[in-house]
C-alpha cells in the first residue's frame, strides 16, 4: 500500500538528519520510532533491545505507554517480538492476537491492534534486538514497507555498535552486545593469552549508510562487482591454480556466486531504497547470514563462508581498504579469523600476538604448525566466532582447555591474568635449569632434544637448554613457500639451520607430505583415508625426483658435518632400503662432482606403523637409529583417527597394550645397540615422559616449552623405585587404567612436579 508510506527516501532523509544531530542516545531512539510511525502511518512503533539475560527490553516506543520503556520485556521466543528475535526473520501478519505466539504485556497498555510487522536488528548476523510497527487497521505491509523498516533496523544496529546505547541509564540488565560470552573449541596449541581482538580480514565497518544519488551508488556497486569478478577470473588463469583442482574448484564456486544476478539484483534494490552501495552489501549479507546460520547442512554453511568472503571483498573494493589488518596490531593482540594461511600469520608482529582463535583449523593445518613453532596459544573449530566479536574487544584464549572468553568480566580477567603470571614464574624456574643435566636422583641421564620445523624455532635451542634437534620437520618449510623450493634454496635453508644449531646435532625428517599436509602448488589426490594413503616415504619413493632433490640439498648443506636423516611412515624394511639406495646414489653423484660430503651420514626410521614391529630385528640390522613417532603409531595401533574428536579421546596413550608396545621397542633397540628416541606428543608431558624413561628410553624430543617441565620431573625422580612399581604391573597386565594410576600415585607420594 504505497500511499500509506511517505516514501522510503523521505524516511531515509529524516533518519539521516536524526543521525547527524547532536543529542542523547535515548532522545535519538525516541525520535527514530516517532519518524517510523509517522512515515509508515502506524499507531505504534517500538524498539526492543536484547539484554545479557536473553530478555528483549522495550527501549523506545511511540504509541505504547512511555512508562513501560526499560521496564517491559519479553524472553527469546516469547510473544511476537520474541519470535522475530528467535527466527531472525521479519514477521508480517494480520490479526496478531490470533497468532499462537502472541503474548500481552499489560504494562504497555497495548490496545487491540490488528496489524503487526516486526524485523530483527542485526549486526554482522548477530541479533541485537527487534523493531516493530502496529496498526489498528487490518492490512498487510507491502515489501517496500518491510524494506524501509529493515533499513531503519540497520541504522539502529550501527548506533548499538558504537556503544551509544550503553550511555542510556538502565534499571535492568546490561545489553547483549556487551555481555560476556564463553565459547569452546579444540586446543591446537596449549597456553593462555589475554588481549584485544584483531580480526584477520575483518568485517569492514560501514560508516556511510544513506545515499544522496541513487544512480551514482548503482554505478559504484556495478564497478566494484566487475573488479571483484575480474580478480577471480585472473586468479583462475594462473598456472598454479590451473594445476590444482581443489583451488580451482573453490575459485570457480566463488566466481559463480559473484556472477549470480540474483545476488547483485538484491543489492541494487537496496540501493534504490536509499542506502549506499556498501550499506546495501552489508544489508544483503546480514540477511543471508541470519538465514543460513540456522542450517546444520555443511554445504549450506560453506556457501555462507563464500558469501561472507565475497561481501568483504566487495566492501573493501568499495571503501578502498586493504585486505589485512596488520597496522591495527598495536598492543597485546588476539588474532581472530575464520581461517588463515601459514604465511598470513607470519605477516603479523609475533611480539604482540598473544593468541589465535579460528573458526576452522585442525591439528595438522599449516597455520597450526606455524602457531606451534611461534608458541602462540591456539584454539580452532570455534563456531561463528568472527560474528561474535568486534575489533578491539577484550578476549581471553584459554588454549589449555579449548575455551574462549569474549568481553570477560573483571573477575574472570583477573583469574587468567594470575594464571599467565604463574606460568611466567614457572618458566623462570625452568630457565634456571637449562644448563643443568636431565639426570635423575639415581643417576640416569636423559637427553632432551627439541622438535622444530622453521628457522624461527632454532632461536629456542639455547634458551630451552635442548641438547639438539631431535626432529626437524622439513615439510613445514615447503608448506609456507609460495612454490616448490628448488635445490639451491633448500640447501641454503638447511645450511642456515646447521649453522644456527652451533654444533649441536640436528635430526632431519624427509618430506612428510600428503594426507592432511597439502602443498598448494602440487597436484593432490583425493583419498578416502589420507592418513593411511599416499604420503611421506610412499610419495617420496613414487616421486623420486622430489626426494632426491631434498637428499642432495641436505648432503651439500651438511658438508664436513654429520648428517642424520630419517624417513617417515616406513612400513617395510624394503622401503627403508629403497630410500637408503637413493641416498647412496646422491652421495656418489656429489663425490664425483667434487662436493664436500658429510663426515658421516646416519640414516634412520620414524617408527610409526605397527607392521614394522614384526620386522624390527631386520630393521635394526640396517638402520643407524630409530625414532618412535608415537602420534601415528598410537592412532594406527588403536584404529582411532586422532583428528576425529569422537574417538581420539576414547583411549589412554598409557594403556597396557600401548605401553607394552613401547617397552618392546625399547628392549629390542637396546639389545641391538641401536639408539632410539621418542619424539611424539607423549614425550612432552611430564607424567608420560617419566613413564618413557621408566620403560628404558633415554632420549626424548619435544617442543621447546616442554623441556623445562620434563627436566624438572626427571631430576626429582628415582627411576629405580619407579620401575619397581611399574614393571611388575606391566607383566601382570591388570586393567587398562593401572599405568596412569600407578604413575599418578608415585609422583604424588614423592612430590614430583608434573
Amino acid at each position: 500500500m504505497r500511499d500509506t508510506l511517505a516514501g522510503p527516501r523521505q524516511l531515509i532523509k529524516q533518519l539521516h538528519a536524526v543521525m547527524a544531530a547532536p543529542m542523547e542516545a535515548q532522545a535519538r531512539l525516541d525520535q527514530i520510532v516517532r519518524i517510523i510511525a509517522d512515515n509508515m502511518v502506524a499507531e505504534v512503533s517500538s524498539l526492543y533491545i536484547l539484554r545479557q539475560d536473553d530478555v528483549l527490553e522495550l527501549y523506545a516506543t511511540h504509541g505504547l505507554n512511555p512508562t513501560a520503556v526499560h521496564r517491559a520485556g519479553l524472553r527469546l521466543g516469547e510473544g511476537l517480538v520474541g519470535r522475530v528475535a528467535k527466527t531472525a526473520q521479519p514477521l508480517n501478519i494480520i490479526n496478531p492476537r490470533s497468532h499462537p505466539s502472541f503474548a500481552y504485556l499489560p504494562e504497555t497498555n497495548e490496545e487491540d491492534y490488528n496489524t503487526f510487522l516486526g524485523v530483527p536488528v542485526l549486526r554482522a548476523g548477530r541479533l541485537l534486538g527487534v523493531l516493530t510497527v502496529q496498526n489498528r487497521t487490518p492490512r498487510r505491509y507491502d515489501n517496500e514497507e518491510v524494506e524501509a523498516l529493515q533499513t531503519t533496523a540497520m541504522v539502529i544496529a550501527e548506533i548499538a555498535g558504537t556503544g551509544d546505547l550503553d550511555k542510556i541509564p538502565q534499571p535492568t540488565a546490561a545489553l547483549d552486545i556487551r555481555r560476556q560470552i564463553h565459547v569452546s573449541g579444540v586446543t591446537l596449541n596449549e597456553g593462555v593469552g589475554l588481549g584485544r581482538v584483531v580480526l584477520h580480514e575483518p568485517r569492514v565497518v560501514v560508516t556511510r549508510l544513506l545515499n544522496d544519488d541513487v544512480e551514482h551508488e548503482l554505478n559504484r556497486l556495478e564497478t566494484a562487482l566487475e573488479k571483484v569478478r575480474g580478480t577471480l577470473v585472473a586468479h583462475l588463469s594462473r598456472d598454479d591454480v590451473a594445476a590444482s583442482g581443489a583451488s580451482r574448484d573453490v575459485l570457480e564456486a566463488f566466481l559463480m556466486i559473484a556472477q549470480d544476478r540474483g545476488w547483485a539484483r538484491k543489492m541494487a534494490d537496496v540501493v534504490r531504497s536509499g542506502l549506499t552501495a556498501e550499506a546495501a552489501v552489508e544489508r544483503v549479507q546480514t540477511d543471508n547470514r541470519a538465514r543460513l546460520m540456522r542450517s546444520t547442512d555443511r554445504m549450506v554453511r560453506e556457501r555462507l563462508h563464500d558469501l561472507d568472503d565475497l561481501a568483504n571483498r566487495l566492501l573493501r573494493e568499495l571503501m578502498g581498504r586493504s585486505s589485512t589488518s596488520l597496522a591495527s596490531v598495536t598492543g597485546d593482540a588476539i588474532l581472530v579469523a575464520r581461517s588463515m594461511g601459514a604465511a598470513e600469520l607470519l605477516d603479523y608482529d609475533r611480539a604482540r600476538i598473544r593468541g589465535l582463535v579460528l573458526e576452522e583449523g585442525t591439528p595438522a593445518s599449516h597455520v597450526t604448525l606455524i602457531a606451534r613453532a611461534l608458541g602462540i596459544p591456539t584454539v580452532g573449530q570455534v563456531a561463528e566466532v568472527t560474528s561474535l566479536v568486534e575489533s578491539g574487544e577484550a578476549i581471553i584464549v584459554d588454549a589449555d582447555g579449548g575455551d574462549i572468553h569474549i568481553r570477560p568480566s573483571a573477575e574472570v580477567e583477573n583469574v587468567f591474568a594470575e594464571k599467565v603470571r604463574f606460568r611466567a614464574r614457572r618458566q623462570a624456574q625452568y630457565r634456571r635449569l637449562r644448563h643443568l643435566p636431565a639426570a635423575s636422583r639415581d643417576g640416569i641421564e636423559v637427553t632432551l632434544s627439541m622438535n622444530a620445523g622453521m628457522l624461527a624455532d632454532m632461536d629456542h635451542l639455547k634458551e630451552s637448554g635442548a641438547a639438539g634437534v631431535g626432529l626437524f620437520r622439513t615439510e613445514v618449510l615447503f608448506m609456507v613457500a609460495p612454490s616448490l623450493p628448488r635445490m639451491h634454496a633448500q640447501e641454503q635453508l638447511y645450511r642456515k639451520i646447521n649453522e644456527m644449531a652451533g654444533g649441536l646435532p640436528v635430526t632431519y625428517r624427509s618430506l612428510d607430505i600428503g594426507g592432511d599436509k597439502i602443498l598448494p602448488y602440487l597436484r593432490n589426490v583425493d583419498e578416502e583415508n589420507p592418513a593411511m594413503g599416499w604420503r611421506a616415504i610412499r610419495l617420496g619413493l613414487d616421486r623420486p625426483g622430489l626426494l632426491r632433490t631434498q637428499i642432495r640439498a641436505l648432503l651439500i648443506a651438511a658438508g664436513g658435518r654429520e648428517l642424520k636423516l630419517m624417513f617417515p611412515m616406513v612400513t617395510t624394511v624394503a622401503e627403508f632400503n629403497a630410500a637408503r639406495t637413493l641416498v647412496d646414489r646422491e652421495r656418489k653423484f656429489l663425490h664425483q662432482h667434487g662436493y664436500t660430503l658429510p663426515e658421516a651420514t646416519k640414516l634412520g626410521v620414524m617408527l610409526e606403523t605397527p607392521s614394522l614391529l614384526f620386522e624390527l630385528e631386520e630393521l635394526l640390522a640396517v638402520a643407524d637409529f630409530v625414532s618412535v613417532g608415537t602420534n601415528d603409531l598410537y592412532q594406527f595401533s588403536m584404529a582411532a583417527d586422532r583428528s576425529n574428536m569422537r574417538v581420539s579421546g576414547r583411549f589412554d596413550i598409557l594403556s597396557q597394550s600401548f605401553v607394552r608396545m613401547l617397552k618392546h621397542i625399547a628392549d629390542k633397540c637396546d639389545a641391538a645397540n641401536v639408539p632410539v628416541t621418542v619424539c611424539g606428543d607423549v614425550a612432552s608431558r611430564p607424567l608420560e615422559a617419566l613413564c618413557l624413561v621408566g620403560l628404558g628410553y633415554t632420549h626424548l624430543s619435544m617442543p621447546p616449552a616442554a623441556i623445562g617441565p620434563v627436566k624438572a620431573a626427571i631430576r626429582a625422580t628415582d627411576f629405580g623405585r619407579l620401575r619397581a612399581r611399574l614393571w611388575p604391573r606391566l607383566e601382570a597386565g591388570r586393567g587398562n587404567d593401572d599405568i596412569r594410576h600407578i604413575l599418578s600415585r608415585f609422583v604424588d607420594a614423592n612430590d614430583i612436579p608434573v
